[in-house]
């Protein structure tokens, strides 16, 4: 299984076993800055310690105050994401210490755009997380008229959805630019990809294999104590 990508001509990155995730991984250093394999600092704006771990546009699901953070970076298209939710969800619910936040990259055409702003829009009424369960749950192929539907039967107001859009356009665009921004300097190439804890996850993998993840991640965090 290989990540959706911007390019589905070119193989996606082949990801890492997840006991192997951190010889290469690119983390987050102790000054909260993002560095490189190479100790370069990327841009302290975007790619901060809350930038990316917190970033209080984006509303956490699981435990908001878990010990151990999963970033998601995924497109509401992408085969991969939708199989990969149930148990990503399941695992957090189960683990009861792990915070998920799921940042929309839309990398899959102008529909992925469309819902995932139309989904940002939703925070504006605090159904933020609603939305992106009720779209990243579709069996069907994704349309304007689809998201609109879906999100309405999971009880978002769709016509305040799209005004707040609308009202809150540069602002919903700043956040995916920002978001697209985080996942290229994270070396991204498809969806979905993730971070756990501080070490990134260049693709899918397996709901055991998220848990040994988390375990590693937990006993990096706790050696820096």
């Amino acid at each position: 299984m290989t990540a959706a990508t911007r390019d589905t001509s070119k193989t996606a990155t082949t990801r890492r076993a997840a006991l192997g995730l951190f010889g290469g991984a690119m983390l987050l250093g102790a000054s909260g800055k993002v560095l490189a394999a190479s100790g370069a600092a990327k841009d302290e704006d975007v790619l901060n310690e809350a930038a990316v771990l917190r970033d209080p546009d984006i509303p956490a699901a699981g435990n908001p105050k878990g010990d151990i953070t999963i970033v998601e970076y995924f497109d509401y298209q992408c085969p991969y994401c939708r199989k990969i939710a149930p148990d990503l969800r399941a695992l957090v619910k189960e683990d009861g210490k792990v915070r998920l936040v799921s940042k929309d990259w839309p990398i899959l055409g102008p529909v992925s755009v469309y819902a995932a702003r139309l989904v940002l829009a939703a925070r504006y009424q605090n159904k933020f997380i609603e939305a992106q369960d009720a779209l990243i749950s579709l069996d069907t192929k994704l349309t304007e008229a689809v998201a609109r539907d879906r999100l309405a039967k999971a009880g978002i107001d769709v016509d305040r959805a799209v005004a707040d859009l609308q009202k809150n356009q540069d602002a919903i665009v700043a956040k995916l630019k920002q978001i697209d921004e985080q996942a290229t300097a994270f070396g991204f190439n498809g969806t979905p990809s993730f971070i756990v804890g501080k070490f990134r996850i260049p693709g899918p993998i397996t709901k055991d294999q998220f848990v040994l993840a988390i375990a590693d991640a937990r006993k990096a965090a706790a050696a820096k104590k």
